[in-house]
């Protein structure tokens, strides 16, 4: 019986130093609000797991998912996202989702309809309605970070700059954050990954991302791993990057750490965009790595341990739960 693990992570970018308590806040938060579907054995927990750590990331302004959502060139937030178990290899993927809180909760109600596995604007905003979303207000998920970040997109595009690679964290301001996702494995041995986003900064509206693309943005086998990536997305859909390491684990007999820098570092060197990934196997060892400036991420076990960091090389570690404030 495997020991369960959750790993989730709060975006790979050029994130500044003044980003960083916020950063290490909502991902601690994640991982309180998310482990007990772990730690108590429930049906479904690795399942729920990630739903709830991706749904406590949507809500932080720090994270480019649900609130706080990049914008598109007319100022729009459109999110999107993935869901995917390793059993059945059952899967939902969202997409051009507006004023949709919870992108990764319409992914699962997908999913669970057994119909259909991608589903886009229209179609998929009445799924998320009908099936318990709330509809917000028009331009709830708008934040002035994100405006502030779209504002220095546009005159860059004006002055003629390169914004090939430009990503929500853009030099000199404090904008929004970037993508969120989520993998877990729970004591039966099912493995599920999920991911969500509101994109890149910039983008003409109507754009989809990596985040909702099995293989690129998200994946998850029971016998190879679970996988959610982050980063530049043009680049990780053109080099398929979640799949790509779970090729080198699965038939490059690489651990999950060494298939995660080595295709993460290939998908940089041959494209030029960066980007990182967490990943989980069978046996729950896991993979971190990334390319971009810094990444945010964090797992717990069952040591009431939380890990997490955003540096490379750098770990930090705290007790999950607070004994002195629950006695």
């Amino acid at each position: 019986m495997p020991r369960p693990v959750l790993l989730i992570h709060g975006g790979a970018g050029d994130i500044s130093d003044g980003r960083i308590a916020g950063k290490f806040a909502g991902i601690k938060q994640a991982l309180r609000a998310a482990w007990k579907h772990l730690a108590e054995g429930e049906e479904n927990a690795a399942l729920n797991a990630v739903e709830a750590a991706v749904r406590s990331m949507e809500l932080d302004e720090a994270f480019n998912a649900g609130y706080g959502a990049c914008l598109n060139t007319k100022g729009e937030v459109e999110v999107e996202a993935s869901l995917m178990e390793g059993k059945h290899l059952g899967a939902g993927c969202v997409t051009l989702l507006r004023d949709i809180m919870h992108p990764i909760t319409v992914a699962r109600r997908l999913m669970e309809k057994k119909r259909h596995t991608f589903l886009g604007a229209a179609a998929a905003q009445e799924l998320a309605i009908a099936t318990g979303s709330e509809q917000l207000a028009a331009g709830s998920l708008w934040t002035a970070s994100a405006q502030q970040a779209l504002d220095e997109f546009l005159e860059m595009e004006k002055q003629g700059k390169d914004t090939i690679f430009a990503r929500t964290e853009l030099a000199g301001i404090e904008p929004s954050g970037e993508t969120v996702g989520a993998v877990a494995l729970d004591a039966t041995g099912q493995i599920v990954a999920g991911t969500s986003t509101g994109g890149i900064t910039g983008k003409w509206p109507g754009r989809i991302g990596d985040t909702p693309l099995l293989g690129c943005g998200t994946y998850a086998d029971n016998c190879i791993g679970g996988i959610s990536t982050t980063g530049h997305g043009e680049t990780i859909m053109r080099y398929n990057l979640a799949q790509r390491i779970l090729a080198a684990m699965r038939y490059g007999k690489l651990t999950p750490q060494e298939a995660c820098e080595q295709q993460c570092q290939e998908m940089t060197q041959r494209i030029g965009g960066t980007g990182g990934a967490i990943v989980i196997d069978p046996q729950g060892e896991l993979g971190i790595s990334w390319t971009s400036k810094r990444m945010a991420w964090g797992y717990v076990r069952d040591d009431g341990i939380i890990y997490y960091g955003i540096e490379h090389k750098v770990i930090h570690q705290e007790p999950l739960f607070d004994e002195s404030k629950a006695a």
